[in-house]
């Protein structure tokens, strides 16, 4: 990870380096693309509940800071910290979210389903709201939205996580609207089969029903998305990629999927 330029003033960190917060950014793509962001010269704020994994993101170099998008108060501080260190932000990557379960509508849990809207719908509007005037202060500004292919397909036992991915891309999509004419990119970023602990968290803990999910294809990496996300936003800042849909080769939906006996090797 580069070191970055800065100074104190007035109490606050200044930086030439762009200013780039991930949030869920403790494992998986979160933590992916804030490690490849830091890569390209970007000085990186990483929010999540687990403090401790994402101090090992942040580095020397990063700032690692508690944060639990569920929760409004707690996304109040999290920006707060931000402004009186930075200032501006000029990069956010909404990250955090998730699935829960994989019931079918007739036995959906109520549990499931608002912990699925709170943490990929509500958290993800709470922190770009707070973040926006921070945004607004930046040369160039730009948010990522990581989405999913979930965000435009549908699945059978996939409803709760859905709803709530389509809502995103809904929320993406408003806000290209709402914020036309200033200097603010909006991305959406929306993967297929990704090999994270997304599927252990889905099953509740239950690694042998995760690791089904994955059997008998190559899977995209946390890896390869933090590389879509440090693409779209390292282009001109006149070039705005509205999207990027990728999944591995197998994968033609959401539901059809080629597996072989066994899994390639990578």
């Amino acid at each position: 990870m580069k070191a970055s330029t800065a100074s104190i003033v007035g109490g606050a960190t200044t930086t030439k380096s762009p200013v780039a917060v991930v949030t869920g950014a403790s494992s998986g793509i979160g933590a992916a693309t804030a490690i490849e962001l830091g890569r390209h010269g970007y000085q990186i704020v990483v929010g999540a509940r687990r403090i401790d994994r994402l101090q090992r993101v942040a580095g020397e170099d990063g700032v690692a800071l508690s944060l639990d998008v569920t929760n409004e108060q707690s996304v109040k501080e999290f920006v707060a910290e931000i402004a009186k260190r930075f200032g501006r932000v000029d990069l956010l990557v909404n990250n955090a979210g998730g699935a829960l379960g994989m019931g079918p509508i007739a036995q959906a849990s109520d549990d499931d389903w608002i912990g699925m809207w709170q943490t990929n719908v509500l958290g993800l509007m709470w922190v770009t709201r707070a973040c926006l005037p921070l945004l607004r202060k930046a040369k160039h500004g730009h948010i990522v939205n990581i989405s999913s292919v979930a965000g435009f397909e549908t699945y059978a036992g996939g409803a709760g996580y859905t709803a709530a991915k389509h809502a995103v891309r809904a929320i993406t999509r408003t806000l290209r609207l709402e914020l036309n004419g200033e200097p603010i990119r909006i991305t959406e970023v929306a993967p297929g089969l990704v090999e994270t602990e997304f599927s252990i968290v889905r099953f509740h803990g239950d690694r042998k029903a995760a690791k089904a999910v994955y059997e008998g294809l190559k899977p995209l990496t946390a890896e390869d998305i933090a590389d879509c996300v440090v693409w779209a936003v390292t282009r001109p800042p006149h070039v705005d990629i509205d999207e990027i849909v990728v999944r591995p080769v197998a994968q033609a939906t959401t539901w059809k999927v080629a597996r072989k006996p066994g899994r390639p090797k990578a």
